[in-house]
């Protein structure tokens, strides 16, 4: 027989919820949660679909994150089966979204429904924020959620983010802390010229080069016993015109910094136009800073993960700030305690991403666990 857990997320895996389309999966989960006696409400920001779902008034909150928005699909022709058409085979239900994290919040709520079960006049309060702006800019979901709450004085005290954190086996890793993030665009201005007549022209690509060799060979930092050290990385570079005979007349540069808590973003900032000023370039640079570094340190949320996974599935798990940026970093800077727990992430965003279905209702259990021993 089919648990509600695997039922759920086939469900939510059947809606084609391609960022920041949500196709009806939080209605799907408004139903679900109002019939255990949590008050729903949808907010709107813009192009996106926010669900916040609350049972209970009173301190301490509770609150489980996701997003029911999936990356693109990418080749369909790649796929062994329809990526909006769960199926298992040999043990592992595929579909865009299994691991990243349907499959999170199809636990998330089932684990709310044996709990409130079990417990109907349970200690504190239970919440689900879900948002279908996770895997696209992040502007309008869960950001604006918590700007919403914090506007009229709802704290949440534990967070629990279902984003897919184990590596080989369900629990062996959670997410305490995930590093800050920052990017830029970065625009070298030169002279467009004939390249058989260099002194006519001024080439920005030869001009941005030892720059960028200083940045990319700088200690930012050490980390510390819970970040690796900080980490610039340039993704894209663009220049020319398309032809072998043309200078070009400026060049893109697209890099990014992986920060840990040893640095913040305006030293980032002040460092790097330092760089480009000393190496006089002729530059303009748009910097988006999209999340600050966090850590939660040990405490009631850290050890009732721990201690339920335990439980589960025998485990000690492993904490962990790799990785990349997750809603978590909108959360934290409230003062919460957050941690992300969820699926096996070996297959997300790729090709066939798929879940083991012997995991599903392990991790609805854990979810359960964590709920009793901060909230029984």
């Amino acid at each position: 027989m089919e648990s509600e857990t695997l039922q759920l997320l086939t469900e939510l895996i059947a809606k084609p919820s391609v960022t920041p389309d949500d196709r009806g999966c939080q209605l799907l989960l408004i139903d679900r949660l109002s019939a255990i006696g949590f008050e729903c409400e949808t907010l709107i920001f813009e192009d996106v679909t926010n669900l916040w779902a609350r049972r209970g008034n009173s301190a301490p909150l509770l609150a489980f994150i996701g997003h029911t928005d999936v990356v693109p699909t990418g080749p369909l022709d790649q796929w062994h089966s329809d990526p909006f058409k769960p199926e298992i085979r040999d043990g592992l239900l595929y579909g865009r979204g299994a691991a990243d994290m349907k499959s999170g919040i199809a636990a998330m709520v089932t684990a709310c429904e044996r709990f409130v079960k079990d417990r109907p006049d349970h200690h504190g309060s239970i919440a689900l924020l879900i948002t279908s702006d996770e895997e696209g800019p992040a502007l309008n979901g869960t950001l604006r959620v918590i700007e919403t709450l914090e506007a009229r004085g709802e704290k949440i005290d534990w967070a629990l983010v279902g984003e897919p954190s184990s590596s080989n086996q369900l629990g062996d890793v959670v997410k305490n802390g995930r590093r800050g993030s920052i990017g830029a665009i970065l625009t070298v201005h030169g002279v467009q010229g004939h390249v058989a007549y260099p002194h006519l022209a001024d080439n920005p690509v030869h001009r941005v080069m030892p720059a960028l060799t200083e940045l990319c060979e700088r200690e930012w930092d050490q980390g510390n016993e819970s970040f690796p050290a900080t980490s610039f990385q340039i993704s894209n570079i663009n220049a020319g015109t398309g032809v072998d005979n043309v200078i070009p007349g400026q060049v893109e540069v697209n890099f990014n910094l992986r920060y840990s808590t040893e640095l913040d973003h305006q030293q980032i900032i002040d460092t790097t136009e330092t760089i480009l000023k000393q190496h006089g370039l002729d530059y303009n640079i748009d910097w988006r800073h999209s999340g600050y570094p966090f850590l939660t340190a040990e405490g009631e949320l850290v050890e009732a993960a721990k201690q339920s996974i335990k439980a589960i599935t025998g485990l000690d798990t492993e904490l962990s700030t790799a990785g990349g940026t997750s809603d978590g970093r909108f959360v934290a800077p409230t003062g919460a305690q957050v941690l992300e727990l969820g699926p096996v992430n070996a297959s997300i965003h790729k090709i066939n991403e798929h879940v083991r279905v012997s995991d599903l209702d392990r991790l609805s259990e854990i979810y359960q666990g964590i709920l009793a021993k901060l909230l029984g």
